[in-house]
């Protein structure tokens, strides 16, 4: 914490990671060999335990049922929510096509995840993250049934088709693949929602929305992963564009919720098969360095939380509903 800022006078934010295994990313890419479920959470967890616990930084960490239902996997996630963070569910099977379920299927997939997080970790998730922003109607009211405190699905950005453009431009994803694809990462009306923290209400009740920050007015990714790609191009571009996105949240009094994920801190030596990513053909070590960086300065400038903690304050204030 920067000294000369008192903690109390900083704006409110919030830090989470969606704890994205390699299966998830090549089931989601139409890769080969995911069944086998390959992981690397023995190597990004406690590296990314390490770094947030350098920082005196406490987040919230979205985790895959079926990586919690795996005996192998079960140690090293206790060990995060054994280091004080919060645990969050990403989903059951990884799937971003959840707006394609029915509503059994969706509540078979939300029953698996809590049960196999809450036995691997000891936490019951209160919060939930759709794998590639992905969710519905449907889904929002089964989490305000089943007593969730917030949902963090949303990505208000213009930018999702070219994201998933590149992304099957990378892939060789059947007709069929793609098709239960189409709706990675959004539609462009997506950069029309709110970019602060608000309200819907559901056929079951009200549910905390705290979406992934944009940058305010543009509209144009500010998370972690969008940082480190233009960090390949020039470092000093990226951290001026992570500050401006930094100083348009607090000129317009947006409470940032930043995004990370496992990749940002993998270099290409250690998963040379996601080497389609952008940011991963580059080394961990500078990846390190520059994520270090961005949230040093996002510590400084605002109080970060976890995303729990950030739906229980907006739970005590007024808050837009949709």
């Amino acid at each position: 914490m920067n000294e000369t800022t008192p903690f109390r006078s900083k704006p409110l934010a919030s830090l989470s990671l969606d704890l994205d295994n390699k299966w998830s990313y090549m089931k989601t890419h139409g890769d080969p060999g995911w069944e086998s479920l390959p992981s690397y959470l023995d190597i990004v967890v406690p590296r990314v335990l390490t770094l947030l616990q350098e920082e005196s930084l406490t987040i919230t960490f979205f985790i895959v049922g079926l990586d919690a239902a795996q005996p192998a996997s079960q140690p090293v996630l206790k060990s995060i929510a054994e280091a004080g963070h919060e645990i969050g569910n990403h989903s059951y099977k990884h799937e971003p096509w959840l707006h394609l379920y029915s509503d059994a299927e969706l509540e078979q997939e939300m029953t698996q995840a809590e049960s196999a997080i809450q036995q691997a970790t000891g936490q019951t998730p209160i919060g939930f993250r759709g794998p590639g922003f992905s969710f519905s109607p449907q889904l929002l009211s089964l989490l305000a049934r089943r007593g969730y405190q917030y949902d963090a699905s949303t990505f208000p950005t213009f930018l999702g088709p070219l994201a998933r453009m590149y992304y099957f431009a990378k892939s060789s994803l059947s007709q069929e693949q793609s098709s239960q694809r189409k709706a990675l990462f959004g539609s462009a009306k997506e950069g029309f929602r709110p970019l602060k923290p608000y309200r819907w209400q559901t056929n079951s009740g009200p549910l905390t929305e705290i979406p992934v920050t944009t940058m305010p007015l543009a509209r144009v990714p500010i998370h972690l992963s969008y940082v480190l790609y233009l960090a390949t191009f020039s470092r000093a571009l990226a951290l001026t564009y992570w500050k401006t996105a930094l100083t348009l949240c607090r000129l317009t009094n947006t409470q940032p919720s930043l995004l990370l994920h496992p990749l940002d801190f993998l270099g290409q030596e250690d998963c040379p098969e996601l080497a389609f990513f952008p940011a991963m053909q580059t080394p961990a070590a500078p990846k390190l360095e520059v994520a270090r960086k961005v949230l040093q300065t996002f510590a400084r400038q605002f109080q970060v939380v976890p995303m729990c903690d950030h739906a229980q304050t907006l739970l005590n204030a007024p808050s837009k509903p949709m």
